[in-house]
C-alpha cells in the first residue's frame, strides 16, 4: 500500500433480504489494540491481535479507530517490548496525543488481509452468511461472532429478529462454503 487508501464508503452494508437484517460492512481488520502511551514522545504500546505479527515489518499505513471508521496514520517504526509491539505513528509526537488513542484498534483495510490457505477463512468473512441445519432448515443469517475464551459463539438472527446462539465447535459447525454464502450446522440436543 503506498498511501492512506482503502475503503471509503461508510455506508456499505451487508443485508439479508429474507430476514430484513442489515449489518454495516466491515472495512478494517484489527491487528492490535492500543493499551497505553509508552514514554513521552508519542510511542504507543499495542497488544497484538493478529496471527501474523510479522506484518508490522511490511505495513506502511495503519488505521486507528473502530472497524467501520478509522483515521489513517503512517507507521514510522515499530519495535517489540515484552509482549507488546511499540508503534511510532506519524503525527503522534507526544504522550498527551498517545494517551488519547488508548483503547482504540490498530487496523489494516480488509483488502490487505494476509491470504489464508485453501479451506481457511477469517471470521469477518462469515458475517452475513446464511445458516442452515444439516437437514436443510434455514435458521437465519450470521450477524455477529462472540469471541470467548473457550470457543467462538455464532449469533444467528432469524426472520422474526430472534437470536440463536451457536457454539463454533466441531460437533455443531459442519461446513462453511464462502462461494455459496452458506454455513451448515448440526443442532445437538439442548442447543435451541
Amino acid at each position: 500500500m503506498t498511501g492512506p487508501s482503502g475503503p471509503t464508503n461508510a455506508n456499505n452494508v451487508v443485508s439479508d433480504k429474507s430476514s430484513g437484517v442489515v449489518q454495516p460492512e466491515l472495512r478494517y481488520l484489527a491487528i492490535g489494540r492500543i493499551v497505553r502511551a509508552h514514554g513521552i514522545r508519542g510511542e504507543l504500546s499495542v497488544a497484538v491481535l493478529t496471527d501474523f505479527p510479522e506484518r508490522f515489518s511490511s505495513t506502511e499505513w495503519v488505521f486507528v479507530g473502530n472497524q467501520t471508521e478509522a483515521d489513517p496514520y503512517r507507521l514510522q517504526k515499530y519495535r517489540w517490548h515484552k509482549k507488546h509491539v511499540l508503534l511510532t505513528l506519524e503525527g503522534v509526537s507526544d504522550r498527551t496525543h498517545a494517551e488519547q488513542l488508548a483503547g482504540q484498534l490498530v487496523q489494516v483495510p480488509v483488502e490487505d488481509a494476509v491470504p489464508l490457505p485453501e479451506g481457511s477463512y477469517y471470521l469477518y468473512q462469515l458475517v452475513g452468511l446464511s445458516v442452515f441445519t444439516t437437514t436443510g432448515e434455514r435458521l437465519g443469517m450470521l450477524v455477529d461472532i462472540l469471541e470467548t475464551g473457550a470457543n467462538d459463539v455464532f449469533v444467528v438472527q432469524n426472520e422474526m429478529q430472534q437470536e440463536i446462539l451457536l457454539p463454533s465447535i466441531p460437533d455443531v459447525l459442519k461446513s462453511v462454503d464462502l462461494n455459496q454464502n452458506r454455513i451448515t450446522v448440526e443442532l445437538i440436543d439442548g442447543l435451541i
